[in-house]
Order: C-alpha cells, then structure tokens, then sequence
C-alpha cells in the first residue's frame, strides 16, 4: 500500500467559514468590507501571509504585520467555529487503516494540528506537517520531499490528495502520484493536471487498490 499524502483545508475539512471570521476581524480595523466566504474560497491555498499579502497589495503593505497577527490570535482561539469535516473522511481513512498516512498543509503546523485534534482526527497521521515545518510550502515540492525520506518510501510508492492547484503542482514537482479532489476549493478546472480526479473522497481507496 502506497505513502498517501494529505492536503488539509478543502481536502479533510471545510474551514472557510472560520477563515472568513478570521480574516474579517483582521482586516476590519483597516477599512476593508467583509469578505463573504465565497469571496475568500477564491483566494485561499497559498497559507495565510500569502491571502493578506495578496489583500493588502503594494498601497496598504505596511498594514501587513498588524493583520497578520490579528488574524492569528483570533483564528486560534476560534478555530472550529464553523469550521466541518467533509462527508466520508472518517469512513475513508477508517477503510484505508492499512495505509500510511500524512499530512501536508500550507496552514501553519501548530494550526493544522490543532483542527486535527478538535475533530479527532490527528490519530489516522503519522506526521502532521504544516506550512512552517519546511523551508518551501506548497506548490514547492520540500515538504513532499522531506515526508518520502523521512517515512522511507519510493517517489513510486506515495501520492499527495488534494483540492487545489498548489497540491498538484507540488506532486508533479516531487515525481509522486496525485489525486484532485473537486469538492474542496477550487474545482475540477484546477485539477486539469492530475494523475486522477474524484468527487468523493469515499473514491480514494478502490483508487489506490487499482494501483499496480
């Protein structure tokens, strides 16, 4: 049984909606309109420096340091809010006990466990890294790298399951298998460069066994 690498938000959970209070409440005090969840959906993926960098642009950069903190304290303290697991991640990861498992998200690690733990997921992972765990976050292919070495797998022998661009982009990068998921995020149009693409993350093991 293959190495299976785990994107985190829009892969396992849904958790726009507190990302969405989380980054209102950071950037209200700056004159910016509330963002809907929607609105924020579109522009997340690249880890939260990038979503307020990317906000803020060039003429309110100096802004960057204040809404970065704001938005951490409050998110941590209101992680799982409103924030859900996907249907059928449980009973999919219960099905794949024979396989292991990790975690790759461009959240920070100290976050990324944190949801794990509220839902009682960190247990089906061996490793839980984050966006601060290696030098490049996704869609550079560091963490990928440091997981296969560290867990002593083939490049052949691991793949990486996520919602969005950045996950495919990192698994290419890596030389492993990967898997779109169309329910997170961004969409099946994102994933036009997957080795394979699913609906449901139910999908995944009758996927992996047709693995030769």
């Amino acid at each position: 049984m293959p190495l299976i690498i785990f994107d985190l938000d829009g892969t396992i959970v849904d958790s726009i909606g507190d990302i969405t209070l989380s980054l209102n409440h950071a950037l209200k005090p700056i004159g910016f309109k509330k963002f809907s969840a929607e609105e924020v959906r579109k522009l997340v993926g690249g880890g939260v420096t990038r979503l307020i960098e990317n906000i803020l642009g060039d003429e309110k950069k100096s802004f960057k340091e204040e809404a970065l903190s704001r938005f951490l304290d409050y998110y941590w303290d209101n992680i799982a809010v409103r924030t859900t697991v996907f249907p059928g991640v449980f009973e999919t990861l219960e099905r794949l006990s024979n396989c292991r498992k990790v975690i790759l998200s461009n959240k920070r690690e100290a976050f990324s466990k944190k949801v794990l733990n509220k839902f009682k997921l960190a247990d089906y992972f061996e490793l839980i890294y984050g966006s601060d765990s290696v030098p490049g976050k996704k869609p550079a292919p560091d963490g990928i790298r440091q997981i296969i070495s560290k867990m002593s797998f083939k490049d052949s022998d691991a793949l990486i399951v996520g919602d969005s661009e950045m996950d495919i982009m990192a698994g290419k990068s890596a030389g492993i298998k990967t898997v779109g998921v169309t329910y997170g995020y961004r969409g099946k149009e994102a994933l036009s460069d997957a080795d394979f693409i699913i609906d449901n993350i139910g999908e995944l093991p009758r996927l992996i066994e047709s693995f030769p």
